[in-house]
């Protein structure tokens, strides 16, 4: 057919038309069809279908998640075993708090012992946390480089556990080789029972 055989169709007398053009026709309604049924059926399902592989992904990454945290979890609970353990060593450590004033005692002795001079030596207000007490010590104190840091390294040795924080060195004028040493000691105390349970009531 030439292109002005088609120009010549009646669109309204469709069962007439010659063979060939009947069957273009009907191949292109049935591409319309198609277009529309992928646009208005198809194309939602595919979106589905690309959600859903979206969410399978997820969900194997989850579950290989899962998976390592089972086949790890006999390792981690055995390591917060230990670190409980190592916490507890360390808590029986510290002293009760009777045995703080021989504890502030022995502060006080490391540095009689090494000849310094105290000035000041004045316990602050407790810090309390869930498992133990923070008593901060102002101290000041003098003598010669080789003292303090000798009564530094007596602190550290300590069967109790003592830091010095905030160290500030001062040449004391007209004394040759002589410092004054500004510090903050901090020692810890473990909670008495009735501290514990006193930061943890029971619900009423």
């Amino acid at each position: 057919m030439t292109y002005d055989d088609i120009r010549n169709l009646d669109p309204k007398d469709l069962p007439n038309w010659p063979l060939p053009a009947q069957l273009g026709a009907l191949a292109a309604i049935a591409l319309v069809i198609f277009l529309l049924g992928y646009y208005l059926v198809l194309g939602d399902q595919l979106d589905r279908l690309e959600a859903g592989r979206q969410q399978e992904e997820t969900l194997k990454q989850s579950f290989v998640d899962k998976k390592r945290q089972a086949i790890n979890q006999a390792a981690l609970e055995a390591q917060l075993k230990e670190i409980q353990q190592s916490f507890g060593a360390l808590i029986k450590q510290l002293p009760t708090r009777s045995e703080m004033e021989s504890l502030l005692t022995e502060i006080n002795q490391a540095g009689i012992g090494r000849g310094l001079q105290f000035e000041l030596f004045r316990p602050g207000t407790e810090i309390k946390s869930p498992e133990m007490a923070e008593l901060p010590i102002d101290i000041r104190l003098s003598g010669s480089y080789d003292e303090l840091a000798a009564f530094a390294s007596d602190v550290g040795q300590l069967s109790r556990i003592v830091t010095l924080n905030n160290i500030v060195l001062t040449p004391i004028a007209g004394k040759e080789h002589r410092l004054s040493m500004q510090a903050v000691a901090k020692t810890y105390r473990a909670l008495e029972p009735q501290e514990i349970a006193a930061q943890n009531p029971p619900p009423q």
